[in-house]
């Protein structure tokens, strides 16, 4: 009886212990930080708050794209290290990391404009916050928005909360783009278009990355 008793006890443990690791395995493949935008400017990542220590060190605005306690959808900070434990504190969920990387020589483009100085109508622009890397909004499209023909003055992230359907127009083609919540589109310096929302209200924020 004592030698069953020590077999059931050690096959217990075992199935206990492969029972945890097959969870820290799906965890890990669940929160592992997934690059979804990677040029020169910037990397942007799609993951977890609580996988934010698995990525790169460097600083980062961290977009939550789901209500949570202590935030709501689309608030975003500014963390000196991304990959600091002490960052995740304060987010909860799914989120975007925008790490901007420092810009490479190249020609100055034609001036442009700012996020929400474009001629528009049914937008609006809330200011978040801004530093001496990036000015960060958030923006909101109303049904049958429109913005009009405008040249971007710097790279500008743009982070999906909503999903909605936006039709583009820039070199003479007009297309129309799908999105859906946690899609990330970049948008480079001197590229010109306009815009018209042909589906719902559309929100996103905008990090327009700075010369640095």
């Amino acid at each position: 009886m004592r030698w069953l008793l020590i077999i059931g006890v050690s096959f217990a443990s075992s199935a206990f212990d492969l029972s945890v690791n097959h969870f820290a395995l799906q965890t890990s493949q669940v929160a592992a930080p997934r690059i979804v935008l990677d040029n020169p400017r910037v990397r942007v990542y799609r993951t977890a708050a609580g996988a934010l220590t698995r990525l790169p060190h460097g600083p980062a605005v961290v977009v939550a794209l789901e209500d949570s306690p202590g935030s709501d959808a689309g608030s975003a900070i500014w963390l000196e290290d991304a990959a600091a434990p002490a960052g995740t504190s304060r987010l909860h969920g799914a989120v975007v990391v925008v790490q901007p990387r420092r810009a490479p020589p190249s020609q100055t483009p034609p001036a442009g404009s700012k996020p929400g100085d474009a001629p528009f109508t049914g937008m609006s622009f809330r200011p978040v916050f801004e530093n001496d890397r990036v000015s960060v909004l958030r923006a909101r499209m109303e049904i049958g928005a429109r913005e009009g023909l405008h040249t971007h003055g710097s790279d500008t992230i743009v982070v999906h909360l909503s999903g909605g359907e936006i039709e583009d127009t820039a070199d003479g083609k007009t297309v129309v783009n799908r999105w859906r919540r946690g899609d990330v589109e970049f948008e480079g310096r001197g590229t010109s278009h306009s815009a018209r929302n042909v589906g719902g209200a559309v929100d996103v924020v905008l990090v327009a990355l700075k010369p640095h």
